[in-house]
This record gives structure tokens, sequence and C-alpha cells, in this order.
């Protein structure tokens, strides 16, 4: 449901314009291949939440099978990956992971990408351009 209601950015031109455009809100991109479990899963939540955070943020998807501009820049190599953007400039969060760039994992809980998404665009608003996560995801996956 949440992949058909988002709005998709068809090109990379489309990407551009949607990073670029927005001066007060942050721009939340989900890349990842529509027809994957893990994106359906996360585009879900992403479409749960897109009305509660609507205010400060906007959020896209983009297929990176129709759209591979941005495979290699942003090292999308992963089934579902997050990225954050204000005002032109790619925010990054540090979830305890070792990668700051991306989120690239699907969060079921609503609440806590609620507090992600705001703690990036607070973060933004003050000019930073690393942001720590409300929660560390460190010990997610046990070996």
């Amino acid at each position: 449901m949440g992949s058909i209601v988002l709005p998709h950015l068809k090109t990379g031109w489309h990407v551009d314009q949607a990073i670029m455009s927005e001066e007060e809100r942050l721009v939340v991109i989900r890349f990842g291949q529509d027809g994957k479990a893990e994106c359906m899963a996360m585009d879900e939540v992403l479409y749960k939440v897109a009305d509660r955070v609507k205010n400060f943020a906007v959020i896209y998807l983009c297929d990176n099978k129709e759209v591979p501009d941005f495979n290699t820049m942003y090292e999308l190599y992963d089934d579902v990956t997050i990225m954050f953007f204000f005002r032109n400039k790619h925010m990054m969060c540090d979830f305890g992971t070792g990668n700051n760039n991306k989120l690239n994992w699907v969060l079921t809980d609503k609440q806590e990408l609620i507090d992600i998404i705001e703690t990036i665009y607070r973060g933004a608003k003050k000019g930073r351009g690393l942001v720590v996560s409300p929660k560390d995801y460190s010990t997610r996956h046990r070996y």
C-alpha cells in the first residue's frame, strides 16, 4: 500500500529537483526496488508516518533499478536504503552501525522512525551535518 501512495521519483532529474527544491523540510528518500519484501515493509512504515511528519519532512520513493544514477555515488547496494537531505545537503546520522550515510535496514516501529526523522531535522535546522540517532543500533545484529 505504501509504495502506491507515496510519491515516486522516476528519473535522476526528479531526485535532484526533490533534494534541491525543498527549503524548509527534510527530504527523506527511500532507495530500493518496489517489489522486494524489505522495501514493501519499509514503505508501509513510511506511509504510516508520512502524515505525522509532513510539517517538517517530505518522503519520496526511488526505485534504484529504474534510476541507477545514484547507485555508485551513494553506494546503494542494500535492498532498502533511506537517505536524508536538508537544503540540498546530505544529512548523516550516527546509528552506531559504522555507516553514518544512510539507514539500510527495515524499521518496523513507527515511533522510532519518527524520532529519527525529527532528530535529523532538528540537527539540520541547527546547521549540523551529522546527528546522533536517538537509539543506538550497534547491538541490533548479534552474531
